[in-house]
C-alpha cells in the first residue's frame, strides 16, 4: 500500500474532528446505529438466539458438525464453548460464535453487486460459507444485517485516509473486495468472580486483525478495553448505537483500538488496541461484531506518510489474507498448511 504522492496533505477540518474524537478516555466510538433498519438487527440476533438454542450435542454431533469452524479451511462456521482462545495465556474462551464472509443477498447475483468478488474465492483466506439447514430464515436475516454493515464499514476509510493526511480516497482500489468477517456471538453468565486469573473470560485480552471493527452489543454489556495505564473500561452499552473500536495517534497515547492490518500498514502510527468481554451480569449476553479489512491480495507494506529515513518500516510485508490466516490459526491452534 503506497502513497503515489510524496507530500503528505495539509490537515483538513474532517482530520482533525477525526483526531478530537480519538481523544475520548474510553477508546472506543458509538455511532448511531438509525443507520441500519432496527428489523435487521432485531431480525440477525434473533436468528443467532435460536441456533445457539439448540442442543449442544445435536450442534457438535448432528448437522453441525460440518459446521466446525476448527474444520474450515477459511474460518467459518461454528465455534463451540471454550474452542476459541484468543489469549495465548488463556484456557478457552466463555462463548460460542458463528462466523461468515462475504456473499450475495439469496437470490442475488454476485455480479448485479458491483463487487469483485475474485479476491473472496482464492488465495489464503478462499472458500465460502456453510450455513445450518434447520433454521428456517437464518442464513438471510444475517446476510441482511452483514450488507448494510458493509456499506456502513465502506463509508469510515476515507475517515482513516485523511486521518494519516491522505487523499479522501486512498483506500478505494484496496476494498473493491468485501474481506469482512462477521461474527454473531453468544455468551452465557459467568461467575461474578473470574477463575485462574482471568485466564478464562467471555473472551480474552486480544487485538483485532482486521482494519476496524463495528460492533453491536446488547444491554447486558460486558466489553472492556485497555486504556493508556493498563487499567481495563467498560465500554457500556448505549441503547441505539453501534460501537467503532477505533484509534488514538501512536504519538499521543500507547494504547489504540483498531485492527491489526492498520498497525502493519501505518507502522504503529495507529496501533491495534487491547479489549475483552466479561459477562459477569447473570444473563445471556448477545452481540455482533464486523471486522472490516482490506482486500486480501493487498500487501501490507508501509504507508508513506507513517514512515521516513529516520523511522523506516519495522514489519515484513505480507499480504492482508496471508495476516488473517495466521492469526486465525494460532487462535485455532491450527498448524498452517
Amino acid at each position: 500500500m503506497t502513497e503515489t504522492s510524496p507530500t503528505p496533505q495539509a490537515a483538513t477540518p474532517q482530520n482533525e474532528l477525526l483526531l478530537q474524537i480519538s481523544y475520548e478516555t474510553l477508546l472506543s466510538m458509538y455511532g448511531n446505529s438509525l443507520y441500519f433498519l432496527v428489523s435487521l438487527i432485531a431480525g440477525a440476533i434473533e436468528a443467532g438466539k435460536r441456533f445457539f438454542a439448540c442442543d449442544a450435542l445435536e450442534k457438535m454431533e448432528s448437522q453441525f458438525k460440518k459446521l466446525d469452524i476448527g474444520k474450515s479451511s477459511n474460518f467459518k462456521g461454528y465455534t463451540a464453548l471454550l474452542q476459541e482462545n484468543v489469549n495465548p495465556a488463556g484456557l478457552g474462551d466463555l462463548h460460542e460464535g458463528f462466523d461468515i464472509g462475504w456473499e450475495p443477498l439469496t437470490g442475488e447475483s454476485p455480479f448485479s453487486t458491483g463487487v469483485d468478488t475474485a479476491g473472496v474465492t482464492s488465495g489464503a483466506m478462499s472458500g465460502t460459507n456453510v450455513w445450518p439447514q434447520n433454521i428456517p430464515g437464518f442464513k438471510e436475516a444475517v446476510l441482511a444485517y452483514y450488507h448494510d454493515a458493509i456499506k456502513l464499514g465502506k463509508l469510515l476509510f476515507p475517515l482513516f485516509a485523511l486521518a494519516l493526511d491522505l487523499a479522501e480516497d486512498f483506500f478505494d482500489d484496496k476494498t473493491t473486495r468485501p474481506a469482512a468477517i462477521m461474527r454473531i456471538l453468544h455468551y452465557p453468565p459467568q461467575p461474578s468472580k473470574t477463575d485462574n486469573e482471568d485466564r478464562q473470560i467471555g473472551i480474552g485480552e486480544h487485538t483485532d486483525y482486521e482494519c476496524f471493527t463495528l460492533l453491536w452489543q446488547d444491554h447486558v454489556g460486558g466489553l472492556q478495553v485497555k486504556n493508556a495505564a493498563g487499567k481495563w473500561v467498560d465500554a457500556v452499552h448505549i441503547p441505539g448505537t453501534i460501537v467503532v473500536k477505533y484509534v488514538i495517534p501512536a504519538a499521543a497515547s500507547e494504547i489504540n483500538l483498531l485492527g491489526g492490518q492498520m498497525s502493519l500498514t501505518q507502522d504503529d502510527v495507529f496501533k491495534s488496541t487491547p479489549h475483552r468481554a466479561v459477562n459477569c451480569s447473570g444473563a445471556e449476553r448477545y452481540s455482533m461484531p464486523l471486522f472490516f479489512g482490506t482486500d486480501y491480495d493487498v500487501l501490507l507494506d508501509p504507508i508513506v506518510t507513517c514512515v521516513s529515513p529516520n523511522s523506516p518500516g519495522k514489519y515484513e510485508v505480507i499480504s492482508a489474507g496471508d495476516y488473517v490466516k495466521s492469526r486465525l490459526e494460532a487462535t485455532y491452534h491450527q498448524t498452517p498448511a
